[in-house]
């Protein structure tokens, strides 16, 4: 699987990009898994590949369990999409399907920071794998 995870935003702050790095470096043994930057919707819509399947994260979108997201990504893989392309910090481009980390606004760095953490509890919880050593 190949994730590719856009902010809308031109940095995050250190303490979000050092966790970040951890989570992803955890994740390199399950999938690719990458945080690109953007600055606004015009760059996003150049950089964003049409075979992707594109997620939008938003306080508006469907609330789903860690492991119904387990589910969903075991899902992704079985069908063959392995090209996901998750989109942080606009949701007023086309996308597939928008998911939601919770229904109160937070900043995206912080929303990145549980994206990335919830990806990789989902492949602990596909692989039967306890989530804390």
């Amino acid at each position: 699987m190949n994730y590719k995870i856009y902010v809308v935003r031109t940095k995050l702050q250190k303490f979000y990009d050092n966790a970040i790095k951890e989570y992803n470096k955890r994740l390199s043994r399950y999938c690719k898994c990458s945080l690109l930057f953007v600055k606004n919707k015009e760059e996003l819509l150049k950089k964003l590949s049409p075979k992707s399947y594109k997620i939008c994260i938003s306080s508006c979108g469907i609330q789903l369990s860690s492991e119904e997201l387990a589910h969903k990504i075991n899902h992704f893989g079985v069908s063959g999409k392995s090209d996901i392309a998750i989109i942080i910090g606009t949701n007023e481009l086309p996308y597939d399907e928008c998911l939601s980390i919770g229904p109160m606004d937070m900043d995206l760095g912080l929303m990145a920071t549980i994206l990335f953490e919830q990806i990789y509890r989902s492949y602990r919880i596909i692989n039967n794998q306890p989530y804390h050593k």
